[in-house]
């Protein structure tokens, strides 16, 4: 049961990683394709606008995955680690070079460093998760067995269902970060951005359906377990996910952005954990299970309360810097108003 209960927390941690920081991701991406210098400034501006102040916490929940598979799950852990290496470290390296590219292009003022370094976080944007979904191809399919480097460092993450996960990791991404625009730029007072993105979300919803119908096709031949899994155990959700998909295709058709909100985050979510679900209890495909890769009640124990207390001090946190954040303008203008027109001693 404590080892279930790590899995589930870890699970939680990889799905809010999902929705905000792949929103993150996604934000970039739209950044890639918003044309050029002037054309697609107004789109740059609201992007900017939008992740400046969380693009850096959306990383936290991908340090908490880690270090909680690490502690809870070593074996697991060294494996994954050590047999895809390769696109774990261009995944790093691509965060660091799009976090260091999106703080110096506002800090710039010359037009080609705006684009030099624009370039590199856009593109950065694209890669890192596509890196991401060839890893958890790699897992998915069966190709990490246990031990350091025990698998293929190179068709651990060049495979079809690695490269399936990396284009579909891609496309959720951008169409979470449309969604996720649309309301932003609706409450900024910019309907003409927030009506371009609402084609955006659609095109791109439409784009992961048929990314994620065509995969059919690669896990009955590459990866039979995973998709035996989806088609059984874990059919529910993946029903779940795809009902979810097509309401927030409409409801972003009818601009009803704040619903088409939690849909696309309904949506993204379901599919990830029926992954979990169609692969559990395997950790590592065909070789180790949950309660063969956690580690002693004692340091699960110790984890679990080590996350409880952490949770007091960290989610009040991340809900008031996102709440604040998510209110208009004006909602912010008399915020601001209430904390510096304090009576003077």
């Amino acid at each position: 049961m404590l080892a279930d209960a790590a899995l589930a927390v870890m699970w939680l941690g990889l799905t809010c990683y999902a929705l905000f920081g792949g929103a993150d991701f996604g934000a970039g991406v739209w950044d890639l394709l918003a044309g050029g210098a002037e054309r697609g400034r107004p789109r740059r501006a609201l992007i900017e606008h939008s992740i400046g102040p969380v693009w850096e916490a959306n990383h936290v929940w991908l340090i908490f995955v880690v270090v909680l598979l690490w502690s809870a799950f070593s074996p697991v852990f060294a494996a994954v680690m050590s047999t895809l290496y390769i696109p774990l470290t261009l995944a790093a390296l691509g965060i660091i070079a799009r976090g260091a590219a999106f703080a110096f292009r506002k800090a710039s003022t010359e037009l080609w460093q705006q684009r030099l370094f624009g370039a590199c976080f856009a593109l950065s944007s694209l890669l890192t998760p596509f890196f991401l979904g060839t890893v958890a191809g790699g897992v998915a399919s069966g190709r990490v067995p246990p031990g350091l480097a025990a698998g293929d460092v190179i068709t651990g993450w060049l495979n079809p269902t690695s490269v399936l996960g990396g284009v579909l990791a891609v496309v959720a991404c951008a169409h979470l970060a449309a969604v996720y625009l649309c309301a932003d730029a609706d409450r900024e007072g910019r309907p003409e951005l927030a009506a371009a993105f609402a084609r955006d979300a659609v095109l791109s919803g439409l784009a992961a359906g048929v990314v994620a119908l065509a995969g059919i096709a690669v896990l009955h031949a590459d990866a039979p377990a995973l998709f035996h899994g989806l088609t059984h155990r874990a059919l529910p959700l993946v029903i779940v996910s795809a009902v979810a998909g097509l309401a927030g295709l409409g409801l972003s058709a009818r601009r009803r952005f704040v619903a088409a909100r939690g849909a696309a985050a309904l949506a993204v979510a379901a599919i990830l954990w029926a992954w979990g679900a169609a692969q559990y209890p395997a950790m590592l495909v065909g070789t180790t299970t949950v309660a063969q890769a956690a580690a002693n009640s004692s340091v699960l124990t110790a984890v679990l309360v080590s996350l409880g207390v952490g949770a007091v001090l960290l989610v009040p946190s991340l809900w008031l810097l996102y709440a604040t954040f998510q209110r208009g303008p004006a909602g912010r203008r008399s915020g601001e108003r209430r904390v510096t027109s304090r009576p003077r001693a």
